[in-house]
């Protein structure tokens, strides 16, 4: 498991980017968390790495100034979460801000211990699973949950997923629930999952809690408690610096000077512009005293020689 981020006490200006670990209370949704990070520090460029339900709270790694163009990468990693699922009652969101759709009487086999532990390893085993209806995956340019909100009814077609860890930590009959801990690849729905395990075990279910604890290398140790009015905050949390938050998510490599001139000039690059053998694939690129001066990738032409380009470039301060 990767290593939680602990915030710099330095601070850093804005407009050069930062990144903010916030602790997502229950209720607002992802976008209001960002309009508060954007009231508190005054800029316009705000942007979050993967979407928090307003039922979920816990990590919601948010991007600011420079930093928001490293929003692809900061969520492409394993994300891990604990969830408490209740049986029985069946909602149209999956979770306990939707409306009850379905109701089965109470049945002790639910939580007979084969019977779970049957369940969890269908859903370790699981490489395809069916979004909820209400999501923010979009249909013909449209989020999902929106054309819910008209009346439609939408299916959803099934997108691969990865199961790295999935154990039961508590179970209770009254009512019934169980506590689970799961880590997933990009694109995976607890809720779902709480949706299909329920349906193994032969019933019907709903999240009634969901917290991520972890995102990528980003953990919710030191993530900064969201506050309901971020006018009351006298000292603006610190933010992990665009240098720091691009090692993270991406193998460094570090540039001649003649490396940093053609970048900056978002020209082609030869292996002789890097200091040292460099990397294939997307790579961040830093000059000699250590800032951050592109995202850049690695390539090989036709006939096999190898060439690197710009795929974002970063301002000078």
């Amino acid at each position: 498991m990767t290593t939680p981020v602990v915030h710099q006490t330095t601070r850093i200006p804005i407009g050069a980017g930062g990144v903010l670990v916030v602790d997502k209370p229950r209720g607002p949704t992802s976008h209001d968390v960002v309009s508060r990070v954007r009231r508190l520090f005054h800029t316009p460029e705000v942007g979050h790495a993967g979407t928090l339900d307003p039922m979920a709270t816990g990590v919601l790694v948010v991007a600011l100034g420079e930093a928001t163009k490293l929003v692809s990468y900061l969520t492409a990693d394993d994300k891990a979460y604990e969830a408490t699922l209740r049986l029985g009652v069946g909602t149209a969101s999956l979770d306990a801000e939707g409306e009850v759709v379905e109701t089965r009487p109470t049945d002790s086999t639910w939580l007979d211990e084969n019977a779970i532990a049957h369940a969890l390893e269908v859903e370790r085993r699981r490489t395809a699973q069916v979004p909820p209806q209400v999501s923010a995956i979009k249909i013909d340019g449209v989020a999902a949950h929106a054309r819910v909100r008209r009346g439609e009814s939408l299916d959803m077609p099934p997108r691969e997923v990865a199961v790295r860890s999935l154990i039961m930590r508590e179970k209770r009959l009254d009512p019934p629930e169980i506590d689970l801990a799961i880590e997933a690849a990009k694109g995976y729905y607890v809720r779902s999952l709480g949706r299909d395990l329920a349906a193994t075990l032969g019933t019907v279910g709903h999240l009634v809690a969901l917290r991520r604890v972890r995102s990528g290398s980003f953990g919710i140790e030191g993530a900064w408690p969201l506050p309901e009015n971020v006018r009351e905050v006298t000292t603006p949390p610190a933010l992990l610096s665009l240098a720091d938050a691009a090692r993270r998510v991406l193998p460094p490599s570090t540039l001649t000077e003649e490396g940093v001139l053609r970048a900056r000039q978002g020209k082609k690059l030869d292996d002789g512009c890097f200091d040292g053998e460099p990397r294939d694939g997307p790579a961040a690129w830093f000059d000699q005293a250590g800032t951050l001066v592109a995202i850049g990738e690695r390539l090989r032409d036709d006939d096999g020689a190898a060439f690197a380009r710009v795929i974002r470039g970063f301002r000078v301060w």
